[in-house]
């Protein structure tokens, strides 16, 4: 066998393709033989056979290792050798590892690190042990060879109760291959950083199972390498970079960054007594290496050297880390003292040095539209040394604007002058540190406008003068065609700070972009960088400066939506939506809005399965249907609406997301429609395509998107739909009630409120038409509700009710207490999942008339209702007293409840309801509540006074925070802001113009004075915080 595959291997290596095809195939048919396995490993150890030989065998059988080792691969053929010829093909693996050929041993490491993934533990426990041996061997092939196995190993394969024991044993060995250059190259010394990385991550993954084992082990082996690291990172770094040959010793440096940042975010506390240290560190690695990287990657076309390993060392894979680290540090806030103005000088500079751009970046930029405008926008933005420099700045500006404000104006003024300088001399890269600090200074728009604006209310002097550059620098910027990526950027910045901008400065800027745009001859990054200064000035504008130019950039933009394609459609699509924002496009044309309609519907052909394309088509289409200009809305329902309608017709099951796009279109058209109506023949040209496609879809996301669609016409046109039927007489509305009937009879609930929407404004707008088939409706949803699960869900199905219960109470009560459904009463199905819900309903309207409903049932004073018993509060006990109780311990100790009758559960409810109406029941909670002293690593015990009392943030910080996260997202006592899901007629809605504080203190207090529904020995059922808060309302 042995020589039939050494045979096959050299044929294998034949220049003959034929040759090389037939030995391939026959090697194929060996793969069936346990015996392959064993004598490719064989002849891999076989020091006589040629090289090429043995590494073509070692290529082989990692490929017969995927394919016939193991159920475990997902390329498993079958045929597994047995267990015997197993262990010897591992020991022969193992033995390779300490190769003389470097190129067998990374080979054989990769072999071994994946029948490792699969025999580990279980068929192969001494693999640790073996491995940590071959390290101690002291010999630098056989190091080398372990350490590559370890590096996959480490991050696969150990488990949370593996990983403590391996920490012991291995990481003092590893720690000696470390500081032993003489003995271990470099890339080796790497892979000990990389693999003690993988080690604290574990660690940190198993700390909340392990907690004392995990500090014990944090405090004794972090503190060893973090001393090392700083003994390391004291060597000069371009000792690294001055051997031209290979750049092997930044791979450490590589390593040591990345693990700084991970120890930074797993065990702070650690780090803390080394930040000051570090930071230093990292300064003086950024100023050290920026010559070489100016050398090799912003002026010269000379390659960087390579690693001795083949493998690719770029300087930015050190400068990248080193900012990330350094960023962190910031955020952290542990080095404050080391952030003196020198440093802080001194670190900004070096940041506008290296985040420019390099010849990769303008050659790649220069020629490829999409990934020029994906590195400007926040969302697309790939990882470089750029994003990471911008990012590190957003934390220093946020940490000290005003301080970091003014290590900008030092900074810039230097480099204006210096760029002028190397111009003058002739250097043709000289716009390169220009165009990087307008960058750098515009990454940070937004905070350093709002730190100029804080300087000047409180009397201080601004930090920074943007003006000066925007009248004395940026002019001249934008006439150099000759340096696109400058001339581009000098639009983008002036468009960030357009808000410093005299009106007539900002004019002449717009219009040198608008010019630009219209130039055949510019070049695709200026045109890019004008549309972005457009969409930029559009935003940050006055309307009134702005209706003059709109006109005409719309006319310029719609050209681009047929030439242009991914992130730059995106960007132009974007910018068009902005412009048509501007007064609502009342000065639109029925012409251009006529070209604009049909161009994107060109766009939405292209890319209708895209959801991002498709969220700004909608509102492109939406604020052009809702333009005043006369003559608009008609011209663009004529255009849109009959081929949008075909679509819908004819998309195949197959591509329901063309249909379901369509919909989505055509729900804008509608959107933007006049107060007067949807317009005549609307709905009859759409009904029969919609309904046809509705009936038949299964798809989820088309049948949402069609009820959401009928939803905004009951609400705009309800008249169009009530006296539309199709040809055998069947009406509008029957064909609505058929959709709500299939949406509450299929089992899948991702429909969520859309469906409870539709009923809600069938009920509100068509109450009378509906009547006739509302007992059957009625009885569907509590059908429904009883094996309904998702919140949402039971929310589309109880507050229909709720709004009924709030206008025909005595009527719906009495259908509810007569219908049956699984031996209970509709009613007691009801009230049992309004009561279980009622505090998690989202929306600021449907949480009010949920309020009111439970107020008519209270008042109600119906026999149904007062002994009718429900879930009422936690039962506290040992196994839930002062504990977390997570979804584990949940479902091992299910919570207990009280139950009480309705009339007091109704009373908790509406007292809950005045608590949070004016702060944070949560927060309040929270605030008040005895937080766990646990001891941690997370560095907390840092926090200042006013941290502690706001969870780790500034005051500001968290009032903003708790604004954020309020009940339907707003703050707390502020009833105007209404929910966005709520629609215009929902805002509108005299419910959500109450003032539902004094409308819940009236209830109480009439209920007290006229002991409603027998109210004080109800309210003695309270406990002791809901008594307070019922006699603060009260008066009592």
């Amino acid at each position: 066998m042995a020589s039939q595959i050494a045979e096959c291997l050299a044929a294998t290596l034949s220049p003959d393709q034929n040759t090389r095809i037939t030995a391939e195939l026959k090697l194929a048919e060996y793969f069936a033989s346990p015996d392959t396995g064993l004598a490719l490993s064989q002849l891999i150890l076989a020091q006589d056979a040629d090289m090429s030989m043995r590494q073509s065998a070692s290529i082989v059988l990692r490929k017969y290792v995927k394919e016939r080792w193991s159920p475990y691969f997902s390329t498993f053929k079958g045929a597994a050798p047995p267990v015997e010829i197993k262990a010897q093909i591992r020991q022969a693996v193992f033995q390779a590892l300490s190769d003389r050929d470097r190129k067998i041993r990374t080979l054989c490491a990769h072999t071994l690190s994946s029948i490792a993934n699969s025999d580990w533990p279980d068929e192969y426990p001494e693999l640790l042990a073996s491995l940590i041996n071959l390290l101690s061997s002291n010999s630098p092939e056989s190091v080398h060879g372990a350490m590559q196995v370890l590096t996959e190993f480490i991050k696969s394969d150990l488990t949370e109760d593996q990983i403590l024991p391996v920490l012991r044993q291995l990481l003092p060995v590893l720690l000696t291959i470390l500081g032993s250059p003489e003995s271990h190259s470099a890339p080796t010394r790497a892979r000990t950083v990389s693999v003690f990385r993988q080690c604290v991550t574990a660690l940190f993954m198993v700390k909340d199972e392990h907690p004392q084992a995990t500090k014990e082990a944090a405090a004794s082996v972090l503190p060893v390498w973090l001393e090392a690291f700083k003994v390391l990172l004291k060597i000069d770094p371009k000792q690294d970079v001055t051997d031209t040959d290979n750049w092997d010793g930044l791979a450490v440096r590589i390593q040591i960054f990345k693990t700084l940042d991970t120890i930074h975010t797993s065990f702070p506390r650690a780090l803390t007594p080394y930040l000051q240290g570090f930071l230093s560190d990292s300064l003086v690695h950024l100023q050290a290496l920026y010559p070489t990287l100016s050398h090799y990657y912003l002026s010269s076309s000379e390659p960087a050297p390579r690693s001795s390993e083949d493998e690719a060392i770029e300087l930015p894979q050190l400068i990248s880390p080193i900012l990330d680290f350094a960023g962190a540090a910031t955020r952290g806030g542990k080095a404050k003292d080391w952030f003196t103005i020198g440093n802080l000088n001194a670190l900004i500079a070096a940041i506008f040095n290296v985040v420019q751009m390099t010849t990769e970046d303008e050659e790649i930029w220069a020629n490829n539209a999409n990934a020029f405008v994906a590195q400007e926008e926040d969302e697309t933005q790939s990882y470089s040394v750029r994003v990471a420099g911008f990012d590190f700045l957003g934390s220093l500006v946020d940490r000290s604007p005003a301080q970091t404000a003014k290590a900008f104006q030092l900074t810039v003024q230097q480099i204006v002058q210096s760029s002028q300088q190397l111009r003058d001399s002739g250097k043709a890269d000289w716009w390169r540190p220009l165009e990087a600090a307008l960058a750098a200074v515009g990454s940070q728009a937004e905070a350093i406008l709002d730190c100029i604006e804080d300087e000047q209310e409180s009397g201080r002097d601004r930090p920074i003068d943007v003006e000066y550059l925007l009248t004395s620098v940026i002019p001249s910027v934008l006439t150099l065609s000759q340096y696109p990526f400058l001339q581009g950027r000098g639009f983008v910045f002036a468009s960030q700070y357009s808000k410093l901008l005299p009106a007539d400065l900002a004019g002449q800027y717009l219009d040198a972009a608008i010019q630009v745009i219209e130039a055949p001859e510019a070049s695709v990054p200026v045109k890019i960088s004008a549309v972005k200064a457009i969409s930029n000035f559009c935003q940050g504008g006055e309307d009134s400066a702005l209706v003059n130019f709109v006109p005409r950039i719309a006319k310029d933009l719609g050209p681009f939506l047929l030439v242009t394609s991914d992130d730059t459609l995106s960007l132009v699509l974007e910018t068009l939506s902005v412009v048509l924002e501007v007064e609502q496009a009342k000065w639109i044309t029925p012409e251009l809005a006529d070209s604009l309609v049909l161009a994107v519907l060109e766009v939405w052909n292209k890319n209708n399965k895209d959801p991002i394309f498709l969220s700004i088509l909608t509102d492109i289409l939406s604020t052009l249907a809702s333009s005043k200009s006369t003559g608009v809305y008609q011209i663009v329902v004529k255009q849109a609406l009959p081929p949008l309608s075909n679509a819908i017709a004819s998309a195949k099951p197959e591509e329901s997301w063309i249909a379901g796009s369509a919909i989505e279109l055509i729900t804008s058209l509608i959107g933007g429609a006049p107060e007067s109506g949807l317009g005549e023949g609307f709905f009859p040209l759409l009904a029969p395509n919609l309904f046809k496609c509705l009936g038949e879809a299964e798809d989820r996301d088309v049948l949402q998107n069609g009820i959401t669609c009928l939803t905004v016409i009951v609400r705009k046109d309800l008249n169009q739909l009530l006296s539309w039927s199709d040809a055998s007489g069947r009406s509008g509305l029957d064909y609505v009630l058929t959709l709500v009937a299939k949406m509450l009879e299929s089992q899948d609930e991702s429909g969520g409120l859309v469906i409870g929407d539709l009923i809600i404004h069938l009920l509100r707008k068509a109450g009378e038409s509906v009547l006739p088939v509302l007992p059957q409706l009625l009885q569907a949803m509590v059908g429904r509700m009883f094996s309904a699960k998702t919140a949402t869900f039971l929310q589309s199905l109880v507050i229909p009710f709720a709004f009924l219960i709030n206008n025909q109470r005595d009527t719906v009560l009495s259908l509810l207490e007569s219908t049956t459904v699984h031996g209970r009463t509709g009613l007691d199905i009801l009230i049992q999942t309004w009561c279980e819900n009622a505090e998690t309903f989202q929306g600021f309207w449907p949480a009010r008339i949920s309020t009111l409903g439970l107020i008519q049932l209270f008042i109600s004073e119906r026999p149904s209702l007062q002994n009718l018993m429900v879930k009422g509060d936690i039962i506290v006990n040992k196994t839930n007293k002062d504990v977390i109780m997570t979804r584990s311990r949940t479902k091992t100790t299910p919570t207990e409840f009280t139950s009480i009758p309705f009339p007091v559960k109704a009373l908790k409810l509406l007292l809950h309801d005045v608590q949070s109406g004016g702060e944070s029941a949560t927060i309040s909670a929270q605030r008040g509540a005895d937080m766990y002293d646990i001891d941690s690593d997370d560095g907390d015990e840092d926090w200042t006074e006013e941290e502690k009392l706001n969870q780790g943030f500034k005051e500001d910080e968290f009032a903003f925070l708790s604004d954020m996260i309020g009940p339907k997202g707003m703050a707390f006592d502020n009833d105007e802001l209404l929910d966005v899901s709520d629609d215009e007629d929902l805002k509108h809605d005299p419910v959500s113009g109450m003032d539902m504080q004094a409308h819940l203190a009236s209830f109480f207090r009439e209920c007290a004075a006229r002991n409603t529904n027998n109210f004080s020995t109800l309210a003695g059922q309270l406990n002791v915080e809901e008594t307070l808060v019922l006699r603060q309302v009260v008066g009592v």
